[in-house]
């Protein structure tokens, strides 16, 4: 039983870094630029203890709101009883990343225009371009002809001394 609620209590997984992931911070994270509107991912780092957002907020996706030299603001839902706050995290870039959430969506649309162009260059119809549920595999029987159904059964234990 835990006794001790301090700001980073029950972080000891949460927090910890990947394997062969320790050490300094790569110079990469401080290059990456972030803009108001982007979608990030918020994962701490526990090598840089500034700027560290409370461990509710680990794992949650925002939009950036506000870019400062060193932080981003970050807008996350949280919910509180029966509905969504809407807080404002501010967070240092150590501890986001942008967030790969919207990636096939923007695929599936750079897609459908090249579908579309192909289309109209072709002088067709626009394919229907709607997203429909895998079906189904389809049937088919199995022959015995040169496939003798075989019997399994387990081996008698052994004693190999």
């Amino acid at each position: 039983m835990p006794h001790s609620f301090g700001y980073r209590a029950r972080t000891r997984d949460m927090f910890k870094r990947g394997f062969k992931e320790n050490g300094p911070i790569k110079l990469s994270t401080y290059l990456i630029s972030y803009n108001v509107g982007d979608i990030v991912d918020i994962k701490a780092n526990a090598a840089m203890q500034r700027g560290m957002p409370h461990k509710y907020y680990h794992g949650r996706t925002g939009i950036v709101y506000n870019v400062t030299p060193r932080a981003v603001g970050v807008i996350v839902h949280k919910i509180v009883g029966n509905r969504y706050l809407e807080k404002r995290v501010n967070v240092r870039i150590e501890h986001i990343k942008h967030s790969k959430c919207r990636q096939e969506f923007l695929d599936r649309v750079k897609r459908n225009d090249a579908l579309k162009a192909d289309a109209k260059e072709k002088g067709e119809r626009i394919p229907t371009l709607k997203r429909h549920p895998g079906l189904p595999r389809d049937a088919y029987v199995v022959s015995t002809t040169d496939n003798v159904p075989q019997t399994m059964v387990p081996l008698p234990y052994e004693t190999t001394i």
